[in-house]
């Protein structure tokens, strides 16, 4: 089955705001770059930010929790570490390489999603680590990227009688021209993009952060529920480990062998 590559997305900071690529050097066992590779860790989630370790997503702000994180429209520069937020016309700027900024910065986000005072989360540089939703299961889980067939996406959309945007599943490939569904099928099969070669791990199960709307940062469909009302089951998406390096690129063929 062959089909191509429509979206590359890269998301810096756990919760934030996605960044899109128009092409990508993947390395042999390594997942997409910098992806997940900073978090802000809840104040009571026991991380020592000196020594970033692999987390539950629960121990971090994240959309399956902080719906109102949606609001805003986020850019991370991984090279300055300054985050950029705009929230509604507001904008704002931090400078996460020092204490200062990274302090500022938790305060901002504790107030957006109505943290009281002593509860402020502290912003984690992971070095290495990628905070993904599954990187307490094993490095190789953890350096997974995540793949999305937007077929799949339309096959909801269509038996839920509106439109779902398939940026609610926060993938790393937007891929097009498979069958509904038939990416739930490749586990333990290889993929090929441009030379690049990736192996399937695994299904995503989906989690309440797809119930947010990323234009109005409310719980307005619950995602889950209604993949398995419609289809038996709550995955949407696969994740992938690189087995074979390279450049990949917006436009590029996939193939499913």
């Amino acid at each position: 089955m062959n089909a191509v590559i429509k979206e590359m997305i890269t998301y810096p900071i756990k919760g934030l705001s996605g960044q899109s690529l128009e092409v990508v050097a993947l390395e042999q066992s390594r997942g997409f770059p910098l992806d997940r590779a900073f978090a802000f860790a809840r104040h009571d989630s026991g991380m020592d930010p000196a020594s970033p370790r692999p987390m539950p997503k629960s121990k971090f702000l994240v959309l399956a929790r902080d719906a109102a994180l949606a609001r805003l429209n986020t850019r991370f520069d991984t090279a300055t570490k300054a985050l950029f937020i705009q929230d509604g016309k507001e904008e704002h700027v931090f400078d996460c390489s020092t204490d200062q900024g990274m302090s500022d910065a938790s305060q901002f986000l504790s107030t957006v999603v109505g943290l009281e005072a002593d509860k402020t989360p502290n912003f984690i540089n992971g070095g290495d680590l990628r905070f993904t939703d599954v990187c307490v299961t094993s490095p190789q889980y953890m350096h997974a990227i995540s793949i999305i067939n937007l077929a799949s996406v339309r096959a909801l959309s269509d038996a839920v009688g509106r439109d779902v945007d398939p940026h609610r599943f926060r993938g790393n490939l937007l891929i097009d021209g498979w069958e509904p569904f038939s990416e739930l099928k490749m586990l333990g099969r290889d993929i090929e993009i441009n030379g690049v070669k990736l192996r399937v791990l695994k299904r995503i199960v989906r989690c309440p952060a797809t119930q947010v709307n990323l234009q109005t940062a409310e719980r307005d469909m619950d995602v889950p529920a209604l993949i398995e009302e419609h289809f038996g089951h709550r995955d949407m998406g696969i994740y992938a480990e690189v087995l074979v390096g390279g450049d990949i690129k917006i436009g590029d063929e996939v193939s499913s062998i």
